[in-house]
């Protein structure tokens, strides 16, 4: 047994601790307090200083495979000229991709990252994951637009994970769908007969909430492109949050990422759907696409959590980075409500019931984040931007 200390502990599980205590023993927390507080046990005392102690990050949406196109592809030109270049850009040479995989997979490990929300459409890097010290919900995304291609793909999936046996504890595969516009009504109908889908992108865009509610702007353009012009959608006049509920997919622990275009109809219908918001703030900052209304999505009941979507959409894999500039967005919301977000609030979306929180019998999945001076402010000070993370190994 080693006990931790530091100039401020935050347990995400009730108020930060000054100068707080915590034991841990075989991998788990065994207590938590204060010098002298009942129950505290005798053992070697391991001082982190001057800091905040709290539990490790939890990356709610990130995409590990698309890690070789960090600074490939071009923000101009909007949405779906973006997305247009991602899809032209992705794939390549397998080993490339793996070989950037890793470096981001290590990455996460080195900035205090104890568990990811994977999105996957290729599967190629699970073993990746299995030798890091992460824990991973990976989300094995489909797409296809044109119906016809519903059931093949759903076989196609169901074949690859058949073969997906003997996978490390650490690593979970669920079957997720990508988006309104990208999925046809029969493809979320499968996923929907089987459980899922566990993990979509909703509300993305303008062009997004357009192309559902009217069939128009520039997503059909792309569609015609891409040899999908012969699909018919009737459009429902729906927004996308809507439009997925009337399909069945807005289920209960659905991780739904980025939710920027919600009104307050859409916001009651994910709150009372159980449904999880993942915010990606500065994705949707650089790809000029609006920025989630965190507050009004809290006072719906919306339960939230932080990912910070792929290397092609964000500078970095940094989770504090954006609960940086989600607090610059809203600075009256309570920091450590954001700090919930990036821990606590992403496990309980990928289901790590053991993580996101310091509390006896949870795993001691733990970061540090070192200051120059004590803090007033333990929460403050984590959402400052100026908070640098280590991941602890106690």
């Amino acid at each position: 047994m080693e006990i931790l200390t530091a100039s401020w502990v935050v347990t995400v599980a009730g108020p930060p601790l000054r100068d707080g205590r915590v034991a841990v023993e075989g991998g788990r927390i065994a207590w938590v307090g204060r010098e002298g507080d009942p129950g505290e046990p005798e053992a070697p005392v391991r001082d982190l200083g001057s800091g905040v102690l709290l539990p490790g990050l939890v990356n709610a949406h990130c995409h590990l495979e698309l890690s070789h196109l960090a600074g490939r592809v071009s923000f101009a030109g909007g949405f779906v000229a973006w997305v247009e270049a991602l899809v032209g850009s992705r794939g390549g040479d397998e080993e490339v991709v793996r070989a950037s995989a890793a470096e981001a997979i290590r990455a996460l490990e080195e900035s205090g990252t104890v568990a990811v929300g994977d999105v996957s459409n290729g599967l190629v890097h699970l073993d990746l994951l299995e030798a890091s010290r992460l824990e991973a919900v990976v989300f094995f995304e489909l797409l296809a637009w044109d119906p016809a291609r519903a059931l093949a793909t759903l076989e196609w999936a169901e074949g690859r994970l058949a073969g997906l046996d003997g996978l490390a504890p650490n690593v979970r595969v669920r079957l997720a769908a990508h988006a309104p516009h990208s999925v046809s009504p029969a493809l979320f109908a499968g996923l929907v007969a089987r459980g899922g889908p566990a993990a979509l992108h909703l509300a993305e865009s303008p062009d997004e909430t357009r192309f559902v509610a009217t069939g128009e702007g520039d997503w059909p353009g792309f569609l015609e492109r891409r040899g999908l012009g012969h699909v018919l959608f009737d459009p429902p006049g729906l927004s996308p949050v809507r439009y997925v509920d009337r399909l069945g997919a807005l289920r209960r622990g659905l991780v739904a990422a980025h939710c920027v275009h919600v009104d307050a109809a859409d916001r009651e219908v994910l709150a009372r759907r159980g449904v999880y918001v993942a915010l990606c703030p500065r994705s949707n900052r650089n790809l000029g696409v609006g920025m989630a209304r965190a507050p009004e999505l809290m006072r719906a009941g919306v339960r939230l959590c932080l990912g910070t979507d792929s290397l092609a959409s964000a500078e970095s894999l940094d989770l504090l980075a954006d609960a940086a500039l989600l607090h610059r967005q809203f600075p009256t919301l309570d920091p450590a409500a954001i700090v919930r977000m990036a821990t606590l609030g992403g496990a309980e979306a990928l289901g790590l019931a053991e993580l996101g929180a310091i509390a006896p019998g949870r795993r001691a999945a733990l970061a540090f984040a070192p200051a120059a001076s004590v803090p007033s402010d333990p929460c403050r000070f984590l959402v400052s931007g100026e908070a640098r993370l280590r991941r602890i190994h106690a």
